[in-house]
């Protein structure tokens, strides 16, 4: 597609030389003066505004003005004859782009053309790169309207402010890397680094050397000497993910790191002090480990001065339509401003899908359902086969059926109420009183149900 670019200039013939010469490469529009400017501006979208300073009606310095004011990112170049350049040179201290001497010569202008849409292209991608920066961290937050969730997340909240070691529990795909990080932003160290590891992602005969760095020769390979992730994480933070894959030997390392805040390179001698905050996740039971004398406990309650546990996500279900809405928002490619929503069918089995694979699984098949949505509409349809086939994982033996009945004996109330709410809020809009008319309560009734499970409206606001 051809930049589009507008000449402005009360000398029609010279407009006309330029028209032709310029339109083999760029869309050329034409006017006369300002006030003619201004509505090709208004009605097309423009690279760039080339105009002479001096016309009737409105001259260059009132367009200029104009173009500042209501279209700040245009680009906008001066046309001058030579005896005016002083006025082209504050034109251009006031945000002016550029400015060409006439007589005009076809290859300066050009040239000129070509340098602004450069500068302009790359405007544009520093844009897209700061836009997709703040998308990123938009979707590195915790999005929760479970009660529980934020009971957890105020507990972490407190414990960031102190420099106890944490250690987070959860299933794989509950938000334990996500949780590390809200620690990290939360506490006294923020500025410093957050850095991360995962134990289980590196073979054992490389971690003691991704964890406390080597010198060189250490090993084979070893052709230069590298710091480790506690040397890099000083006076920050260092989240070590899969803490129960760590081997048993470097576990005594480790333990010494913790009690001494000093580490030793592979192949060094000399100790060097650090000072990190050490946030370690798991999704084994550590506890078993340390009686199958596969974790040390010793090591195990140093790393656990502040222990989080992170609920499943078919614990917090009322989080799984703002969670769901979160993953389209992120995911979704398309330019349209028309962003797909979940039909009340399709939300329906989201909701009572056991969801195995937690809050991993649920934006993996959001990203699945993008791929099929037609019409801005994401439809049961859309859904993989085992969300519709119902959770191939519940327990088919009696004893264990009636372990979890008892298990869910006291949540059962609770868990109908919040699906109650969440419904019933996402059709509102989060708007309290159309929600009464909808369910039948008063408003008073539903406000203390409300206030029960501490929901918080603005997450509902369409």
């Amino acid at each position: 597609m051809k930049p589009n670019i507008l000449l402005v200039d009360d000398e029609k013939k010279m407009l006309d030389i330029l028209q032709i010469n310029l339109s083999a490469a760029y869309k050329v529009y034409v006017a006369e003066n300002g006030l003619e400017a201004q509505q090709i501006i208004k009605n097309y979208p423009l690279d760039m505004v080339i105009s002479d300073l001096k016309m009737p009606k409105m001259d260059g310095r009132e367009l200029f003005a104009w173009v500042k004011k209501e279209f700040p990112s245009l680009p906008f170049i001066i046309m001058t004859a030579f005896g005016t350049v002083e006025d082209a040179v504050d034109a251009m201290k006031n945000g002016a782009f550029d400015y060409i001497v006439k007589p005009l010569k076809l290859d300066v202008l050009k040239q000129t053309i070509e340098k602004t849409l450069h500068f302009q292209a790359l405007v544009s991608e520093n844009r897209k790169l700061k836009d997709k920066l703040i998308r990123v961290e938009e979707y590195r937050k915790i999005v929760t309207a479970d009660p529980q969730m934020n009971k957890i997340l105020n507990f972490a909240k407190q414990a960031a402010q102190s420099d106890a070691n944490v250690l987070i529990t959860g299933e794989s795909g509950t938000g334990k890397q996500l949780m590390a990080e809200y620690i990290h932003n939360m506490s006294n160290v923020s500025d410093g680094p957050f850095v991360e590891i995962n134990a289980g992602a590196i073979p054992h005969e490389l971690l003691e050397s991704e964890l406390f760095g080597h010198e060189k020769g250490a090993f084979t390979g070893a052709v230069k000497s590298k710091p480790g992730k506690f040397e890099l994480a000083n006076n920050g933070t260092l989240f070590l993910d899969e803490i129960g894959e760590l081997p048993i030997e470097l576990q005594v390392k480790l333990l010494h790191v913790v009690e001494q805040n000093k580490i030793t390179r592979v192949g060094g001698t000399k100790e060097i002090i650090t000072k990190v905050r050490l946030v370690t996740a798991t999704n084994r039971n550590l506890l078993e480990e340390v009686e199958n004398k596969k974790f040390r406990s010793d090591l195990y309650y140093r790393l656990r001065v502040i222990s989080i546990s992170l609920p499943s996500l078919k614990q917090r279900k009322s989080d799984i339509p703002l969670l769901a809405k979160m993953f389209v928002k992120k995911h979704y490619q398309n330019g349209s401003d028309k962003i797909p929503v979940f039909s009340p069918e399709a939300l329906d089995v989201l909701m009572n899908y056991s969801w195995p694979g937690n809050i991993r699984e649920l934006e993996n098949v959001v990203q699945q359902a993008l791929i099929f949505a037609v019409d801005g509409k994401i439809t049961k349809e859309n859904l993989p086969p085992e969300l519709l086939n119902g959770n191939s994982n519940f327990p088919v033996t009696k004893d264990a059926f009636q372990k979890i009945k008892q298990e869910k004996t006291d949540e059962i109330i609770t868990d109908l109420e919040i699906q109650f709410l969440t419904g019933l809020l996402n059709k509102s809009g989060g708007n309290v009183t159309k929600a009464a008319e909808i369910s039948g309560y008063n408003r008073r009734q539903l406000q203390n149900l409300l206030a029960k499970y501490h929901f918080n409206l603005q997450n509902f606001k369409l």
